[in-house]
Parts: C-alpha cells; structure tokens; sequence
C-alpha cells in the first residue's frame, strides 16, 4: 500500500508509492550516452582563455592569467542593478521593475571538473566563494533574499557544460521561500525550538534515513521526499543564515557534499540534477526559526499531470531505502 507523507517544513503531501516504487539499483542509467568534455573548449566562454566573452569579473580567486574560480555577472540575467523597487499597481495587475543582481561562478578552469572530482581544498574554496558573494551582495540595501543554486545536465536546466554556479538576489521573498519560513516561524512560537533543528534530532535519532554524519553535518535522504535520491546535507550548528558559516565547518561540508555528489555520479551514472542551498531571508538571517542547508534534486523522474494539477508529488523510491543504498555504496 501506498503512503501518503507530509513535509513538516512545508505542510505539503507526497505520495510514497510502494507498489510503483524501483529498487534503488534500478534508477541507474546504464545507457547514458553522455559525451566525454575535454578539459579545454575552444568555444565556451567560461574556458581559460576567453575571458572576454563573460562580463568583467565580479571577484578573481587567483591571477587574472592563471585563475582558480572566476565570478562574472550573467551575460543573460535574469535581474540587474537597474531601476528602483518601487511597485506599479494598475488594478488587480502589480509590477515593478526587474532589479537585482544575477551572477555566476565559473567553478573551475578545467572544462569537464566537476564539484565531485575536484581537490578537497578545491571545493572549501568554492563554498568560500559561496559565502564571500553572499555577503557582498546583501550589502545592497534593496536585496532581500539570495538564492545560490547549480544545474547539472540539460533536464536540470544548464545550458552550458562548463561548471558553474549561479546567484541570484531579489529584491522580493517569493511565496514559496515565505511560506517555509512562516511554518518555521510558527513552529518555534508553539514549541520554543526550531523546526529544522527538532527535524534533524528526529531523523539522527531514527537513523533510517541518514546518508553520512560529520562532526559539523549530516546529510540524509528526507522522510517526505519529493524526488528520488533527493539529499538535504544539514548542518549542527544552528544558524538561519549560509553568510554565517563558519571557517572551521567549511572542510567538512566540503568533504561531504563532494562524497555525496560523487556517490550520486557513480550510483546513478552521473545523473542531472539541481542544487540549492536554502537560507533565510536577509532581514530575518539572525533569528533563530530557521537553518540554513543544501537540498540535492536528482531529475531522474519528471513531474505530470498529477503533480501539476495536486502540487501532490508521487515518489517512486522510498527514502529509507535510498538511504541505506547511498550509504552502503563506495564512491571510489
């Protein structure tokens, strides 16, 4: 029999479909015909050697010759530092203009190094970089929410090869980012505590759904999950905001979001997929409702009719046996 789950973070349903469900050995693309990637291309413009087709760079980590992580504007953003916040409202209909800040970090020189074959050192610099925008660009008075995601792979929405981040900043908290931090808020008004941290408590103590554990994280396969394989990596330390983690947590989150993505490549064959890193709005990153954390999005089913016209999502892999797959399996 089927099951039907909330999230306790956004009151939301899924539906963990048991007789649907496939063996997490099963989510594997055996036939994936994705191509080799040199470690140069001639036509990207992410590529050493073509800095001059991406907008002058935000922040260079190393020489302008020989760098490291690059971080540009977007040539096609979606928002830009221009125009004022100031709403227009014209009846039932609200506008205003598309300020903002849309920024991307080219994560390597190497063409075809992904997050989950880079040098440790490689990937704690990369989330320092996370970091370090973060707090350049919650300077801007008018930005309320900074959103750092990646898409890896054409379903998950990348249309360039080369690895890379994007950044966006709002000027607006969206509906969907509002309502998990009101549910947060409402919870720690009921009971005192935080919602994501009662959460965490609850599945270290179960223990059925935990992927790995560090001193500082843990990162788990969650109770209701929309999608399968789909990792949140939490942290300990309550904090509501990315901007505050610490120098001394950068090595073990790095360690372990570069164990996961590259348990995720090698399990599933290198499969599409979204990174997020969720955190508090800026006006609130100092309060104590939310945490912070990094939600991983394997597209390996697509949403339907059903998840389209419910916003119910259908699940056909049950997080208790991701779980145990992901961790019993031996990335290297």
């Amino acid at each position: 029999m089927s099951e039907l789950r909330q999230d306790p973070t956004t009151y939301d349903w899924v539906i963990i479909a048991k007789e649907r469900a496939k063996r997490p050995r099963d989510f594997g693309n055996k036939h994936r015909n994705r191509r080799s990637l040199p470690e140069r291309d001639e036509e990207c413009p992410f590529c050493p050697g073509n800095e001059g087709r991406t907008p002058g760079p935000e922040a260079v980590y190393g020489s302008p010759d020989n760098w490291r992580i690059r971080v540009v504007a977007n040539k096609f953003a979606a928002l830009t530092p221009e125009g004022s916040t100031d709403r227009e409202q014209a009846g039932m209909f609200r506008k205003t203009h598309g300020y903002g800040r849309h920024e991307v970090v080219i994560e390597s020189p190497l063409h075809n190094r992904c997050i989950a074959f880079m040098p440790d050192e490689h990937v704690e610099e990369l989330i320092r970089v996370y970091r370090d925008r973060y707090l350049a660009l919650k300077e801007d008075p008018n930005i309320k929410v900074i959103i750092i995601f990646k898409n890896h792979g054409e379903a998950a929405g990348t249309s360039l090869e080369h690895p890379h981040t994007q950044i966006v900043a709002s000027p607006i908290v969206p509906p969907f980012i509002r309502r998990r931090y009101e549910i947060a808020t409402q919870h720690y008004d009921n009971t005192g505590h935080c919602l994501y941290c009662d959460l965490l408590y609850d599945e270290v103590r179960q223990g059925l759904r935990i992927v790995s554990e560090t001193g500082y994280f843990v990162a788990l396969h969650p109770y209701a999950s929309r999608y399968p394989f789909e990792t949140w990596i939490m942290p300990k330390i309550h904090s509501s905001s990315f901007g505050n983690i610490a120098d001394i947590e950068i090595p073990e989150l790095a360690k372990l979001l570069k164990e996961m993505l590259l348990k995720l490549y090698n399990a599933l064959d290198d499969p599409d997929f979204n990174l997020i890193i969720h955190t508090a709005p800026v006006d609130d990153e100092h309060k104590t409702y939310y945490l912070w954390h990094i939600q991983i999005i394997p597209r390996l089913t697509l949403a339907a009719g059903f998840e389209l016209g419910s916003g119910i999502y259908i699940n056909s892999a049950m997080p208790e046996e991701t779980a145990v797959f992901m961790r019993d399996f031996q990335s290297t």
